[in-house]
């Protein structure tokens, strides 16, 4: 039975690429395909610095990426973390789940696993997000001994790197697969790693029920299982506006409010993108201001649509 596809994004991704999705799905393309190809683009697009090339580095100016991809038909699912020096994460966590019986590959072995599929190799530190690293390590080294631990501490409080690549698809098949991507906190210690490559928290995807991705402070979405409590909520009878006001809700009260001094409880930190079984979408957040991007076969390019922030 034919289904009307959509494509449900994060607002930061540019139109063109959320709109040559939607082309390829009118062509008959595969959900998982339009997944993969959207958020490709997203790592290669050097003015993104919180996904693949040009990223913000961690606190010792290396480039570690997360991203993580879900198959909504058969529950599949791939992903990897503090991966180092490929073009594509998405990729490689895509082929983790068709080629593994695992789901999560990590540092040396997440590489190792792209070096024996061929995944193209990359520098992903730019110029200019290496300068902005040195520029901030440059304002937070007070001693020349300080560890790693005290200057990531101080770096934190300087809020950079909050727009993980989150994209969620259905075709026209009705399948529904979700991808996310990103290169973490800014400054981050050295093998962080937050919500986005991991099942159930920033990224789930089930046809029967719905998908949800998450981006911001991945801490907090770990926390409660931002993701796949969204779907399972919606899985006992919840609407979608209903299951996504509530996630939010409860990261609202975990998080508290922001200070200056603690980045890591910033309540602004956090949006969850929501698409129900048919296709329906909505988005969440834990503050006004907010906005995703939607397009569906009617629209000849992607809408921007602000976030609910619950009451």
């Amino acid at each position: 039975m034919a289904s009307a596809p959509v494509i449900l994004a994060n607002a930061e991704i540019r139109d063109e690429f959320i709109a040559d999705g939607m082309q390829r799905l009118r062509r008959g393309a595969s959900a998982g395909d339009v997944a993969e190809s959207i958020a490709c683009a997203v790592e290669d697009d050097p003015d993104e610095h919180t996904v693949g090339y040009s990223g913000w580095p961690n606190i010792l100016g290396e480039v570690e990426l997360d991203a993580s991809f879900m198959d909504g038909a058969t529950l599949r699912a791939g992903a990897v973390a503090a991966l180092k020096g490929f073009r594509h994460p998405i990729s490689v966590a895509r082929q983790v789940m068709l080629r593994l019986p695992h789901v999560l590959l990590a540092g040396e072995g997440a590489a190792r696993f792209a070096i024996e599929i061929g995944a193209e190799r990359r520098d992903m530190l730019s110029p200019e997000a290496q300068a902005a690293w040195q520029q901030r390590i440059a304002a937070v080294v007070e001693d020349e001994e300080d560890d790693a631990i005290t200057l990531t501490v101080r770096a934190l409080r300087e809020r950079r790197g909050s727009d993980t690549m989150n994209v969620i698809v259905r075709d026209a098949a009705g399948n529904i697969c979700s991808a996310v991507s990103t290169s973490g906190i800014a400054w981050k210690y050295p093998g962080r790693v937050g919500d986005s490559p991991i099942i159930g928290a920033g990224n789930y995807c089930d046809n029967r029920y719905g998908a949800a991705t998450c981006m911001g402070l991945g801490e907090a979405a770990m926390r409660i299982g931002a993701a796949v409590q969204a779907v399972m909520l919606m899985r006992l009878g919840w609407s979608l506006e209903a299951a996504g006001c509530e996630v939010v809700r409860q990261l609202s009260e975990l998080l508290g409010e922001s200070t200056a001094e603690n980045h890591m409880s910033r309540a602004d930190w956090v949006r969850i993108l929501v698409m129900d079984a048919a296709g329906n979408v909505g988005a969440f957040a834990t503050r006004l201001g907010l906005r995703y991007k939607v397009q569906t076969a009617d629209d000849s390019y992607p809408l921007t649509r602000e976030v609910v922030c619950p009451a």
